[in-house]
């Protein structure tokens, strides 16, 4: 009993450092992945300026897109990263608790960041683990397993991204492209301006498709 019982539970203490440890590297995993997308974010610019010079509509309307894709998924993150700051706060006040009552407490505090936590894409795995952890010691209760499984709508992304794409065309050619503000109308007229491909188009074509998986691998 001694071999599979109490022996194989961690100390209180050691178990809160434990979850510290996790979630800074969870932290620094995600400054990474910002520093990443703001590299990526900036070759995108320089391409976007450059089919701006050659009154290519069309590749600045796909670029723009892929810029403000990347300032959502940064601005996600930097909302992640703001969640586990909270939760190593309050792990740090376990541990003062800890030291008086002897005990690890039950916290609204970390149980509303950790149903956030778990819906994240770029954590969600580890902070499930994490979940199940505390509530075995006892600092959270069970949550619902819907709050475990959300996932963002991508055509309800897409659909919130038109309002910016035209705000980043004017941004980045100097008002010659989009408008700012963007009319509700912008959106659609921007559509409908779309031209077809010329044979000159097609390489620039291909660096942009090879450019948004880069980008939607920095993204997953």
């Amino acid at each position: 009993m001694g071999l599979f019982g109490k022996s194989q539970q961690k100390d209180p203490k050691e178990q809160v450092n434990d979850w510290c440890r996790k979630i800074r590297k969870e932290g620094n995993q995600l400054e990474r992945q910002i520093r990443a997308i703001k590299a990526e974010e900036e070759k995108v610019k320089r391409s976007l300026k450059q089919a701006a010079a050659k009154n290519d509509r069309e590749s600045c309307v796909i670029l723009a897109k892929e810029i403000v894709n990347a300032r959502k998924a940064t601005n996600r993150i930097y909302t992640t990263k703001a969640h586990l700051n909270s939760v190593q706060l309050q792990m740090k006040n376990q541990l003062a608790t800890l030291r008086v009552a002897g005990s690890l407490q039950k916290s609204t505090e970390v149980m509303q960041a950790m149903q956030s936590l778990v819906r994240l894409p770029e954590i969600a795995g580890v902070m499930r683990d994490m979940s199940k952890e505390m509530m075995k010691a006892g600092i959270i209760e069970e949550m619902l397993e819907e709050t475990m499984d959300s996932i963002e709508d991508t055509e309800e992304l897409e659909e919130e991204a038109q309002g910016e794409v035209d705000k980043v065309l004017w941004e980045l050619t100097e008002g010659k492209l989009g408008e700012a503000p963007l009319p509700p109308t912008t959106a659609a007229a921007a559509k409908e301006d779309v031209r077809h491909p010329t044979p000159e188009l097609e390489d620039e074509a291909e660096d942009l498709t090879e450019m948004q998986s880069r980008f939607e691998a920095l993204r997953s």
